[in-house]
């Protein structure tokens, strides 16, 4: 006993951020899932907007879709709801090294390596990111509007949910079911591009089946698509040439103001590409999201490479091997790969 219990001690002491970690996001968990109602229970809430319940319906409509059309693993998922009160929820810090578009990891046991670290506590996720700033990386931080336990605990509906368009909000409610169906540990760029592949091909699929292929609803998603895949190929293409820039300068780590130069001229020139994606037209571009002149570094281009880098790959197998069968694909690849 006594053997043990040193056993233990020296555990802890040896993982005592990761533990600590693990404390804070299961106290942010169990918070959010203590406020939590039943889904009947605010659909017979007379207080509660109709246009917000016909919202919830229609989540209840994309997942029984997602079971029975698609494949995807049955769970009490998305029967529970929780109100932000128009507050944010979760922070996702992504991190780079200087000169190199490659994801710092963080391990935890049992669910693998990941190139991203959440928190619950927006204070937490600062302090996390100067102190990864202090190392000399390079970080990109916000917030998550969605998140997955896998299927060992019920997602809520989060009222932030409500507010998207439908062929978002099938999107996005596909994409993480797709994780509680299939998630491969230590390959998160597999699984999120997966699960980005599910979700966009998933809600190709939901707004016909409830709208109809010439629907506006379809049309408007089709468009944003058009432009949304447009901006992360030119992003992953982005990726690539920084990656050839950094290449040149070799393997000194060491800070340099000229290679600092030629990064920030080189991202500049990217984010100014971006105004005519689709066709050479002006169109609506993300520059707005850096305000004040400040430009993006190589970790944001990391979420582009861990969503979005494979969806080629996935799109031809789908189409050539499986004739566009989306539920017999993914039978397909719950075979192939295990799962947590």
């Amino acid at each position: 006993m006594l053997a043990l219990l040193v056993i233990v001690v020296l555990l802890g002491v040896w993982q005592r951020e990761v533990l600590t970690y693990a404390f804070l996001q299961a106290k942010g968990q169990i918070g959010i899932l203590m406020q939590v109602e039943d889904v009947p229970d605010v659909l017979s809430d007379e207080s509660f907007p109709d246009s917000l319940k016909a919202r919830i319906r229609l989540i209840q409509e994309i997942k029984k879709f997602g079971v029975d059309s698609l494949g995807l693993t049955p769970s009490d998922n998305y029967t529970t709801f929780y109100n932000q009160h128009g507050r944010p929820l979760i922070w996702l810090i992504t991190a780079s090294e200087r000169y190199k578009v490659q994801p710092h990891q963080w391990h935890f046991p049992i669910v693998g390596t990941f190139p991203y670290k959440g928190y619950f506590d927006s204070t937490r996720a600062v302090a996390e990111e100067k102190a990864l700033i202090d190392k000399g990386l390079d970080t990109d931080i916000g917030e998550v509007s969605a998140w997955s336990t896998l299927g060992y605990l019920k997602d809520p509906i989060l009222s932030s949910m409500l507010r998207r368009r439908d062929g978002s909000l099938a999107n996005l409610i596909l994409h993480e079911l797709t994780h509680g169906t299939l998630f491969v540990k230590n390959n998160l760029e597999l699984n999120e591009n997966l699960a980005s592949f599910v979700g966009d091909q998933g809600a190709i699929r939901f707004l016909k089946y409830k709208y109809g292929a010439e629907s506006e609803q379809m049309r408007q998603y089709e468009y944003s698509k058009r432009y949304n895949d447009a901006y992360s190929q030119h992003m992953l293409r982005g990726a690539g040439r920084l990656d050839s820039l950094y290449k040149t300068f070799g393997p000194d780590p060491t800070p340099d103001a000229h290679r600092d130069s030629l990064k920030t001229k080189l991202i500049t020139d990217i984010v100014n590409d971006t105004d005519t994606l689709l066709s050479g037209k002006r169109t609506l571009t993300n520059k707005s999201r850096w305000p004040d002149g400040k430009l993006p570094n190589n970790a944001y281009f990391i979420s582009y490479l861990t969503y979005k880098s494979k969806q080629d790959t996935f799109r031809q197998e789908f189409e050539q091997k499986f004739g566009k069968d989306l539920k017999k694909y993914l039978n397909y690849l719950k075979g192939k790969y295990p799962s947590l």
